[in-house]
């Protein structure tokens, strides 16, 4: 079973093609970065125009490089796209041309799950991982521990009370006048500071499986005005430090407490090195495997969404072409 995905949220525009053995055929990603740029941050008007324009070279792009023809006949077995969570107003740009697609080519609907989608990726490059899992899904929206016992048998374990880990990043890189996006912008920055210079808070470390970020932000700010010839390096790499202490130690505390045969990164800020490294090494103490997409994998794409589709399509069948995009879509999770 071939699938074509397609993946709109946010400000990437991504098509792919997974094929019937769960191999990536073709992965292709716009990104609308530089589009954002100018403005701080994602302006959601302007990211669902530029998923219009941009759809019409994408998704012809992955059948060509899956070695597909555009069809008619059709080219794939089913069309997938994510229906939420995201702007409503991107969503609605995938979710009506899957749709066509899969009408106009007589091919079943998937509406896929964005965050169950970013479950999924770590599956492309670790087929052989074993159940259950931890995942620590960390993204600019989403601060999740999950415990992933198979695919489609979700339990939450813990999740941020106030900012995503990624969304302090975003502000913190904002703030510093370092760029956007703010993920990458802050680990550059860092890679030159010292992590120990600022003694930034590690909120909730020792309470429960729950996370909170946006007292750490307001730290670094405080801080700054504190110290305003401090180099951003420094406040930098203090901050990404206290983000990735936290990040770890739940991820490793939900891991024991679920008895979980491995740990999982997902979601954008799951390409950060230093969690990488560091979750890697926490793992590896405790005697248990690290499954970390490829960084290509973490940010959002439609091979993701293919897999996940693929995987719902075989075990729940396929959408309804009524489904309604979604933007507060949650994860489902087991009764």
């Amino acid at each position: 079973m071939t699938v074509l995905g397609i993946e709109t949220s946010c400000d990437e525009t991504a098509a792919a093609v997974v094929d019937d053995e769960g191999t990536v055929r073709s992965s292709v990603v716009s990104s609308q970065v530089d589009l954002h740029a100018a403005y701080g941050g994602v302006v959601p008007e302007l990211a669902s125009r530029a998923h219009l324009d941009l759809l019409s070279v994408v998704v012809p792009t992955a059948l060509e490089q899956a070695g597909l023809p555009p069809g008619p006949p059709a080219p794939v077995d089913a069309v997938a796209a994510t229906v939420g969570p995201g702007l409503i107003g991107a969503l609605l740009v995938g979710v009506s041309e899957a749709k066509a697609m899969a009408l106009a080519w007589d091919r079943p609907f998937v509406a896929v799950n964005h965050l169950e989608g970013h479950l999924f990726a770590a599956l492309l490059d670790h087929p052989e991982l074993r159940w259950p899992l931890t995942v620590l899904l960390v993204s600019g929206g989403h601060t999740l521990l999950v415990s992933m016992q198979a695919p489609g048998r979700y339990q939450l374990l813990g999740q941020t009370i106030d900012d995503a880990a990624g969304e302090a990043f975003d502000k913190v890189a904002r703030f510093l006048g370092l760029g956007y996006p703010g993920g990458p912008a802050v680990e550059r920055a860092a890679a030159a500071g010292d992590p120990t210079a600022f003694a930034f808070p590690r909120a909730m470390l020792g309470e429960g499986l729950d996370l909170s970020f946006s007292g750490l932000k307001t730290a670094v700010v405080n801080a700054v005005r504190r110290h305003p010839d401090a180099s951003n390096q420094d406040v930098a790499a203090s901050f990404q430090q206290a983000v990735v202490d936290v990040l770890v130690a739940k991820t490793m505390r939900a891991a024991t407490s679920s008895q979980a045969a491995g740990v999982c990164l997902a979601g954008g800020v799951a390409a950060n090195g230093p969690l990488r490294r560091a979750l890697t090494d926490a793992a590896e103490a405790a005697g248990l495997p690290a499954y970390l997409p490829s960084r290509a994998m973490c940010t959002d794409n439609a091979a993701m969404v293919a897999a996940a589709g693929r995987w719902q399509l075989q075990h729940l069948g396929p959408s309804p072409l009524d489904v309604p995009a979604d933007p507060n879509l949650r994860l489902p999770l087991m009764a």
